[in-house]
Formats: structure tokens, C-alpha cells, sequence
């Protein structure tokens, strides 16, 4: 880190404490080189998601769309919001490893999927039905033949 008074590039920490407001850390530094003490803050840098539409159109990427379809589908069924909420959160992990900055909404489907079918298969089989917008009970039964 360079020092705010003489420009060195090498300090010593002195303090660390994470701040309560946000999510960044406060540090108390000392210049190596002028000995005067500075104070820096450290947050995570996200780059923001955009998620491709099957219009074609784009959007801010929102975990609440996909906590929100996921508590749907599993409606009635023995999954807990704890189980949700985690796997939303592998989702939204998953999509900010890639490191790209848009993805579609088809590769999103295909994740809750996934993770769907792990846990329970009926609420598997009710948000396919949705997400793949069945027409008839033919594509249905073929959904279920396959599992």
C-alpha cells in the first residue's frame, strides 16, 4: 500500500478490525519508510451480473428470483428455507466463480435444476414443468421417464 504523506510503496499493518456498517475491513498502517501512520479500508469488489433473457433482453442478476422460484416449486414439500437458501447461494457462488459478467437465464434454469433434483424430486419436476413451459402432459410423462 503507498503512503498517503511520502509516496513509498511498503507499509507495515498495525491493526485489522472488520467495520459493522459494511463489508470491508478497516486497517491501521505504518509507512516503512517516513514512519507515519495512515488508516485504509479493504471491500470486495463485485462485478456486476447481467442475465441474458430468452427475448434476448438483459437484466441485473437478483438471487431473489431465484430464492423466490425455488420456494415455489418446493411448496408443501419437506425442504426448509435454510435448504433453499443454500442452494441459491451455490447458484449465485457458482455464477461469480465464472467470472463472466453475463450469463443466461437458461444456464440459470439448468443450475436450480440440479440442485432441485438433489433434494426433492417433486419440487424437480414442478419447476421443470414450469421452466420448460410443457404445453402437453406428453412432455411431462417423457420428464418423468427419464428420471
Amino acid at each position: 500500500m503507498k503512503c498517503i504523506y511520502c509516496g513509498h510503496e511498503e507499509s507495515k499493518v498495525l491493526d485489522s478490525r472488520s467495520t459493522d456498517e459494511t463489508n470491508s475491513i478497516r486497517r491501521r498502517r505504518e509507512c516503512l519508510n517516513c514512519g507515519r501512520r495512515f488508516t485504509t479500508y479493504e471491500t470486495v469488489e463485485t462485478v456486476p451480473i447481467l442475465v441474458i433473457k430468452k427475448d434476448g433482453s438483459r437484466q441485473p442478476f437478483n438471487i431473489e428470483k431465484i430464492r423466490a422460484g425455488m420456494i415455489k416449486a418446493c411448496e408443501k414439500r419437506p425442504v426448509s428455507i435454510a435448504q433453499i437458501d443454500e442452494m441459491a447461494a451455490d447458484i449465485e457462488k457458482q455464477i461469480q466463480n465464472s467470472l463472466r459478467q453475463e450469463v443466461s437465464s437458461q444456464e440459470i434454469g439448468e443450475m436450480i435444476m440440479a440442485k432441485l433434483k438433489a433434494v426433492d424430486e417433486i419440487a424437480y419436476v414442478r419447476f421443470a414443468s414450469v421452466y420448460r413451459q410443457f404445453k402437453d402432459v406428453t412432455n411431462f410423462i417423457k420428464l418423468i421417464t427419464e428420471m
